[in-house]
C-alpha cells in the first residue's frame, strides 16, 4: 500500500509540475501554490493524527 501511495504522489507531483508551467497567468499560479500548500498541510495533520496516539496508556 505504501507503495502504491508513493507512486501516486509522484504521478500526482509530475501532474501538478505540468499544470503550472502550462498556465500563463502569475495569479492562477499564485492560485496552485496555494492549493498545493493546502493539500499538503491536510496530509501532515491527517499523518500526525495517525502517529499519535489519541490518549495515554494507563
Amino acid at each position: 500500500m505504501e507503495d502504491e501511495d508513493i507512486a501516486l504522489n509522484s504521478v500526482l507531483g509530475l501532474e501538478l509540475n505540468r499544470v503550472f508551467f502550462a498556465v500563463r497567468e502569475t495569479a492562477n499560479k499564485q492560485k496552485i501554490i496555494e492549493f498545493a500548500r493546502a493539500v499538503l498541510e491536510g496530509e501532515r495533520e491527517e499523518l500526525a493524527e495517525s502517529v499519535l496516539p489519541e490518549e495515554p496508556a494507563s
